[in-house]
């Protein structure tokens, strides 16, 4: 990687109760931090919720170092009283940065680069967008807007320095696999064995899709992280669970993960056949396994995240043929519609080898301009020149 100057960063973070915003910005400060060398603060508004991802961190302090990077507990009612701010301030996700804050980066005798980190997508609006420069109405500040996305001409997706490499060597290693397995008392993968993964917010076809996997001519070992779609996967089995415990009903077993750290759950996704993933930190983390997955993306009003989905599938399904394609989408329809499952999966299993292929070729044409850390990075080096 080329010499990156040492630049001092804040990211202001607010924690939504689906972890996604929290689990990116803890991503970004940890790919700053440990490939880039900076320095980051990282101000996060509900930290007992965080610790759920971050097991390290202690909810009760409000200053405290954790895997190289500083957290601080970002009270509301705080007043910042004698904030210095760093030379690069991030707002994830829109979350508002306090009057106090914005007062002291005004006031500093350099103004630090202000930028507002978007949510991903693929639409082709991001494009127009991306980079646009947006000045305070009463301060001399500028703020830049950064969109995630799948071009070169958007901000790219988070991708720590030798992840692809290190996932490889994982898929190949059959006994990490198991031990990594054994920790949550759930047996080594079978050879005729389908390994799902499972994690998504409440939906109809989940339990369309679990019914049918009862009857499964292969046996399906599904693991289902605590989580909001749990309620659908009780009433199939028709018995409540809890993290730990597993329940099998004709050829489905169902494993119930804790909550855990962000390694264990890329883990997770490099050891299973397919994923079921939601919202976008674990969204981006699916592209990286280099396996089949399906995306639950937060549903919206008047259906505008059908628009987002399709945006997304038109980039992914460029390179496929026809068949695998409209399989692929008519599968990611009936999952986030909440209907239609089963005929759409029956489908997509027949075209289960072009999906495989795709996805193992993904994460490489994902990564040929660089990661968001990498574009973010010399996108800071340019405002500084």
């Amino acid at each position: 990687m080329p010499h990156t100057a040492r630049l001092s960063w804040d990211i202001f973070c607010t924690v939504i109760d689906n972890y996604g915003d929290i689990g990116v910005a803890w991503r970004l400060a940890r790919r700053l931090a440990h490939d880039f060398g900076q320095p980051v603060r990282l101000w996060v508004d509900d930290l007992a919720s965080f610790s759920r991802i971050a097991p390290l961190l202690d909810p009760a302090s409000p200053l405290q170092q954790v895997d190289d990077i500083e957290i601080r507990r970002w009270s509301q009612d705080d007043g910042f009283a004698g904030y210095q701010p760093a030379q690069v301030v991030i707002e994830a996700f829109g979350c508002r940065l306090p009057e106090a804050v914005e007062q002291a980066m005004a006031a500093s005798a350099t103004v630090p680069v202000w930028i507002n980190l978007e949510y991903l997508s693929a639409e082709d609006w991001v494009e127009g967008c991306h980079g646009m420069a947006s000045p305070h109405p009463r301060l001399p500040l500028t703020k830049y807007f950064f969109f995630p996305g799948f071009s070169d001409r958007t901000g790219g997706l988070l991708c720590e320095d030798g992840l692809i490499a290190t996932r490889q060597r994982w898929q190949q290693d059959k006994l990490a696999q198991r031990a990594f397995w054994q920790m949550f008392d759930i047996p080594e993968k079978q050879p005729e064995e389908w390994r799902v993964s499972l994690f998504a917010y409440e939906n109809p076809a989940a339990r369309e899709l679990l019914e049918y996997w009862t009857s499964s001519p292969m046996p399906v070992h599904c693991m289902v992280p605590e989580g909001k779609v749990l309620a659908d996967v009780e009433a199939v089995l028709g018995q409540p669970l809890q993290a730990g415990q597993h329940a099998t009903r004709g050829a489905l077993t169902v494993h119930v993960l804790p909550m855990t750290d962000q390694d264990s759950y890329d883990l997770t996704l490099w050891s299973c056949d397919i994923n079921f993933v939601r919202g976008e930190d674990s969204f981006v983390r699916a592209q990286w396994a280099g396996r089949p997955f399906i995306w639950h993306i937060y549903p919206q009003e008047d259906a505008a995240h059908m628009v987002k989905l399709d945006a997304f599938l038109s980039h992914y399904c460029r390179g496929i043929d026809a068949e695998t394609a409209s399989a692929l989408q008519a599968a990611s329809h009936a999952w986030n519609h909440g209907q239609g499952m089963v005929a759409a999966w029956q489908q997509l299993e027949n075209c289960l080898p072009q999906w495989h292929q795709h996805s193992r070729n993904w994460p490489d044409k994902l990564l040929k301009q660089g990661d968001l850390g990498m574009r973010l990075v010399q996108f800071i080096q340019n405002r500084l020149k």
